[in-house]
């Protein structure tokens, strides 16, 4: 017999059906057992009657999470035990058959309610169990809504999704990289990417114009609350724009996208209100202003643009360093300062961040898409020629054979589906989540690995012995 999801129940009043699934729920009334029947599309009430002697031996013996294949009969329930609130609330299934497919150990913590009682390192232990409750397949599942409106709104704006390589070159573009070893090149490594950066711009210069992608990204930092060695980005590039065009789509974007998945929740204000950065660090102490009005309503959504930023920074070594990305072009009203090497301090970038409820959910920048203003860029940074021709060669070359002016943005993914859930961090809305400290609980990585391997690799770890 064909197996029914359970959302699918309600139309089969009546019939004989076979269902696969968990037990969410055993109940024992001695001459009946009542099940709660759960699958990917929700749960189902169940329950053997006492002529049903061989699924009655078999209920008997089974326990919550088992997983199993039901036969029985959907029944209209009683008008006085209707719960119209509850998906097959009208409706029961008459247990006729129960076969077991795998047993289950009793699992470490219960899923019933929403797990934020239960240390989250033991959570993540057993990351396949705490998967299964309501609150975090909902998550899980919102975030697949949440990538295909994504994904179909830049689609209809004429981008193509493309896919960069996640083997790539070490270059400085911030914080530390994590490498990979080349066995075919002993002693030299690849980069796994912080971002696409210089990829999305070379798609520019490839001349496709509007590229997206959702990108995956690693950066190896010190532990730090609310971060992951590994995140997702959406990243997108256009060309022949200037920072309103950038802005006005991914405004669009994200108005849609909350009226669409989220319409009990409200935007505070649109178009979302401008702020520069120093009107935030004067106001509000912070380039992340929070400007709900009221901020015990987790459905009130206060977007702003926060733009202005100032072009470079000083080092506590007291070298100019950048604020955000060595990429980003000042405006063009700095330009000439730039190129002169004056007033550093002053110079303005052509950069802007998106903010909801006080966290940066986003930025982005018009490039430098002409080769002498990026190499002004790092000579101000104190970079020597040599070595801005070796990390960053291959893209001036590229910028020399006809970029076409160009900017975009990249949302963290994460970020901004934590804050469409009410999640209070990032691990709650990402599958398989590492700890602050970087570890995979569940694979327990970082591990140590084979000699064998290493003697592939050319490495030898030293083993400190203080």
């Amino acid at each position: 017999m064909e197996r029914i999801y359970i959302k699918d129940l309600s139309e089969h009043i009546d019939k004989e059906v076979t269902i696969k699934g968990w037990i969410d729920v055993r109940r024992d009334q001695g001459k009946m057992i009542f099940f709660d029947f759960r699958d990917m599309s929700g749960k189902m009430q169940g329950v053997v009657l006492p002529n049903a002697t061989e699924a009655l031996a078999v209920g008997e013996k089974v326990r919550p999470e088992w997983v199993v294949e039901v036969k029985g009969k959907v029944n209209k329930r009683p008008d006085n035990a209707v719960q119209k609130d509850k998906l097959n609330g009208e409706i029961e299934l008459e247990i006729l058959e129960i076969t077991v497919l795998n047993e289950a150990q009793t699992p470490a913590f219960d899923i019933e309610g929403d797990g934020k009682e239960i240390n989250e390192e033991v959570r993540l232990r057993d990351r396949y169990i705490d998967l299964r409750r309501e609150r975090m397949q909902k998550n899980i599942r919102n975030r697949h809504e949440i990538t295909h409106f994504v994904r179909d709104f830049y689609k209809k704006e004429g981008f193509a999704e493309i896919e960069t390589p996640n083997l790539t070159k070490a270059t400085p573009e911030g914080a530390r990289d994590y490498v990979v070893p080349s066995r075919l090149e002993q002693g030299k490594f690849y980069a796994l990417p912080q971002s696409p950066q210089q990829y999305k711009q070379l798609l520019m210069t490839a001349g496709f114009e509007k590229y997206f992608q959702f990108a995956r990204c690693f950066r190896d930092e010190d532990t730090r609350g609310d971060r992951q060695p590994e995140f997702t980005q959406i990243d997108m590039e256009m060309s022949f724009v200037e920072q309103e065009d950038v802005i006005a789509i991914n405004e669009k974007m994200l108005i849609e996208l909350v009226k669409t998945l989220y319409p009990e929740k409200q935007i505070q204000e649109t178009p979302f209100p401008r702020i520069t950065y120093k009107e935030a660090m004067e106001k509000y102490g912070s380039d992340r202003p929070d400007l709900r009005k009221d901020k015990n309503n987790p459905d009130e959504l206060a977007f702003c643009w926060v733009i202005d930023f100032p072009m470079f920074e000083k080092t506590d070594s007291g070298e100019w360093t950048f604020t955000h990305n060595p990429f980003s072009s000042p405006q063009p009203a700095h330009i000439l300062n730039l190129m002169n090497g004056e007033k550093i301090e002053d110079i303005l970038a052509s950069q802007y961040d998106i903010v909801l409820n006080g966290s940066e959910i986003g930025g982005g920048s018009i490039r430098s898409h002409k080769p002498e203003i990026l190499t002004k860029v790092f000579e101000t940074m104190g970079y020597a020629t040599e070595k801005i021709k070796e990390n960053f060669g291959h893209i001036l070359k590229a910028f020399s054979s006809g970029t076409p002016p160009h900017g975009g943005i990249a949302f963290g993914f994460d970020r901004l589906v934590m804050l469409l859930q009410n999640e209070p961090n990032i691990r709650e809305v990402i599958a398989f989540a590492k700890t602050g400290e970087g570890k995979d609980l569940m694979m327990d990585a970082p591990a140590e690995v084979g000699q064998k391997q290493l003697d592939e690799l050319g490495i030898k770890i030293l083993k400190d012995n203080k």
